[in-house]
Parts: structure tokens; sequence; C-alpha cells
């Protein structure tokens, strides 16, 4: 039986160390969110990192993650903290044996002053389309 993992490793500056030291109970609320669904979030690793002022939230995987829930604790850290600018993080799907299909990955990239979703990749969709016709390019 294969094991499937999804990976990424990302900063989030949040200017002040107050400000990321406010970030862990809204990653804790996060979390406890995560744990009641069915089935429960993945969710993803959260420390601050002094080697970066104090002020950037590294965000990671552990064993693997759930980047929909790390999109989610981004958007309601730039509410809460008022962030503007645009943030993004590329993510690794991966397979413990191989298996067709059991690689890819993608990107997203957000607009933190409004929430939306600047843009995104998923590699997978990628290359179903290209070879599907409907994504010829010139």
């Amino acid at each position: 039986m294969a094991d499937y993992f999804t990976h990424f490793s990302c900063l989030l500056d949040v200017g002040t160390p107050q400000n990321a030291a406010r970030a862990l109970d809204i990653y804790t609320g996060l979390s406890e969110e995560g744990v009641s669904e069915e089935p429960p979030s993945d969710g993803f690793l959260l420390s601050i990192q002094p080697e970066h002022g104090g002020t950037n939230l590294w965000m990671r995987d552990d064993v693997t993650g759930d980047p929909e829930r790390l999109i989610q604790f981004v958007k309601r850290c730039a509410v809460e903290f008022g962030l503007t600018g645009r943030w993004g993080f590329q993510y690794a799907n991966t397979c413990s044996k191989p298996r067709l299909n059991g690689f890819g990955g993608g990107a997203h990239v957000l607009d933190l002053a409004t929430g939306e979703t600047v843009d995104w990749t998923y590699t997978d969709g990628w290359l179903a389309e290209l070879f599907s016709g409907d994504g010829e390019r010139t």
C-alpha cells in the first residue's frame, strides 16, 4: 500500500513580534476546528523564527500538510493584522511508492488586503488539460 503526502514550507511576515505571538492563538483556534472535521484536517506546523526577526511565521508540513488549511490561516492573519501585498507558497504532492499520478504539486498566490486568490496552479490539472487538447499552447 502506498502513502501519499503533501509537503510545503513557507514564511508569513506579520509585522511585529506581538502579532506573531497573537498568530499562535489564531493557529490554535484553526487547529481545533480542523480536529472536529470529518475527516480531520492534516493541518500544518507553525513556529516563530527568531532568525527572521521574530515577525515571520514558519509554516510547514509534519509528514503531510493541508494547503487549504494554510490558506485559511494566512487569510485570518491578514484580516487580524491588516496585512497587504501578495503572499504565496508552493507545495509538492509525493507518494511513498512509484505510482502513476502519485506525484505533482502546485502554487497559490493571495492578495493579503482582499483575501482574494491572485492566481494558482496545480500540475495534475495542468497536465491533464494539455493532454485533453483543451490547453493547447501556441
